[in-house]
């Protein structure tokens, strides 16, 4: 039994405490930067923008080839020894080295390393890019659960104060004091509030939901936010104007800087365009040899004679000697790839005269291009300005709306305890200290919705001006 529990503590308990885990936003930002699908995938383009340079810096060097080839003669073929048609079978075996290297043509390769380089910044912005927008969104849903928190806890004290005021006014109907048409109110109140309460704990397990999914998260019922309070905070960026914002977001923020490279890359994609117009030079070098695998005729020592005409009016024949030829095995392998070698080089040179006008339409295409980055780059800058202007107007409207929660809040704070003291006396029915409960309890579901709405409409505005995404 000591060795069951013994277990029981040292393998039940820490997953225990594993799935309890409160993540805070800076842990929630790091675990999204690790796991969101889209972020993968931008690290995946930045992979594949290194490999395109890796491609780039190979134009620059040689093509080199090797190749071989064995073949097999069989039937009907000439017997190369004697010369005559023979059912043989003769082998052969053939090696050769190509060889090409691009000398000049229009500086094309140099055009595409550079083109390559912009390649890899461009996804370096978007994976950067992609990683703020996705840290903005982490802090939005944590800040949802954050609001859905304080309200529940809203709910929750309400409930609690519904429940000891039923309590009373029991305690009040049994002793005759008040009607039971006040006791019949609160009980309509205390079902509200327990709707209430239930509405409330749905919107907050939804958005835990909503975060955990956004981190990849499957255990969404241990899944809980740091247990943290978190107050209006004081910005520097709220004392900046909207043009400042917009002149460092211009500058610094990657979304720009994304759109700022694709222009650079159609202009260099213009470049090698026009480099295909030019002429190109290229040197090619090649060795080959062959080898046999017949037997082959070779001079013996033997001499012969052979008839090789007559004299003219006596018709004698005339003989002349010759040396005898044997066959003899074929030479050594080696021997024959040195005897059989061949070697060819020289230098190619191409002139683009007409090719059906494709390479200067594709110039014209390229110009084209051009001006369509332009334009997007102008587009996205004009949307950026109206997007800072928006966020500015937004975060000091919600910031106003926060105060004058605030200030509600206070009021309706002291008309409830007033309400409470007189309905408490007996000068108050409980309608009227219903109504007076129901608007403080509005006012503060209220404030704490100014609140977090002001929080995240700050922090998009700090986004823009680079600064860190934090809630403290």
């Amino acid at each position: 039994m000591k060795l069951l529990k013994y277990l029981f503590v040292i393998i039940i308990v820490p997953n225990i405490l594993i799935g309890q885990k409160s993540w805070t936003l800076q842990q929630c930002v790091d675990r999204a930067l690790e796991m969101n699908i889209s972020i993968k995938q931008s690290k995946l383009n930045y992979a594949g923008s290194e490999i395109e340079k890796q491609g780039a810096i190979g134009n620059f060097l040689p093509n080199i080839n090797i190749g071989s080839s064995h073949s097999w003669n069989v039937g009907l073929n000439q017997n190369i020894t004697t010369g005559l048609l023979e059912n043989v079978t003769t082998q052969f075996s053939s090696m050769n080295l190509n060889m090409n290297l691009n000398i000049y043509s229009g500086l094309q390769n140099v055009k595409r390393l550079h083109r390559a380089n912009l390649s890899i910044l461009a996804s370096q912005y978007q994976l950067e890019d992609m990683s703020e927008n996705v840290a903005l969104l982490v802090a939005n849903s944590y800040l949802q659960i954050l609001f859905s928190k304080e309200s529940l806890a809203v709910q929750e004290l309400q409930l609690d104060i519904t429940l000891k005021e039923l309590k009373r006014i029991k305690e009040l109907v049994d002793a005759g004091v008040v009607p039971k048409g006040d006791l019949y109110e609160i009980e309509a109140n205390l079902a509200s509030q327990e709707k209430n309460l239930v509405d409330a704990k749905n919107s907050y397990y939804l958005s835990k939901i909503a975060l955990a999914q956004l981190l990849l998260i499957d255990d969404y019922e241990n899944f809980e936010i740091a247990n943290e309070s978190y107050d209006i905070p004081i910005s520097d960026v709220m004392n900046r104007t909207p043009q400042e914002i917009f002149s460092y977001a211009v500058s610094n923020k990657k979304e720009i800087k994304i759109f700022e490279t694709n222009v650079e890359i159609a202009k260099k994609d213009l470049e090698i365009s026009k480099a295909l117009l030019k002429p190109s030079l290229s040197a090619f070098y090649s060795y080959s040899s062959r080898i046999g695998y017949s037997d082959r005729l070779v001079p013996t020592d033997e001499i012969g004679y052979a008839p090789i005409g007559v004299v003219e009016g006596t018709g004698e024949r005339v003989i002349a000697p010759y040396t005898k030829m044997g066959i003899a095995n074929p030479l050594s392998f080696s021997r024959q790839f040195d005897l059989n070698a061949g070697q060819n080089f020289g230098l190619s040179l191409s002139i683009p005269i007409l090719n059906n006008l494709s390479r200067r339409s594709n110039v014209n295409q390229t110009k084209v291009n051009i001006l369509r980055s332009e334009n997007s780059l102008l587009q996205k800058k004009l949307d950026l300005e109206n997007t800072v202007n928006q966020s500015f107007n937004d975060a000091k409207g919600a910031f106003k709306a926060y105060e004058a929660s605030q200030k509600l809040v206070d009021a309706r704070e002291l008309a409830f305890q007033y309400a409470q003291n007189k309905f408490e006396v007996g000068v108050m029915n409980s309608f009227d200290f219903t109504q007076a409960k129901q608007r403080y309890e509005l006012a503060q579901s209220e404030l704490i919705r100014t609140k977090y709405d002001y929080i995240f409409k700050l922090k998009v505005l700090e986004f823009y001006f680079g600064v860190p995404i934090t809630v403290k």
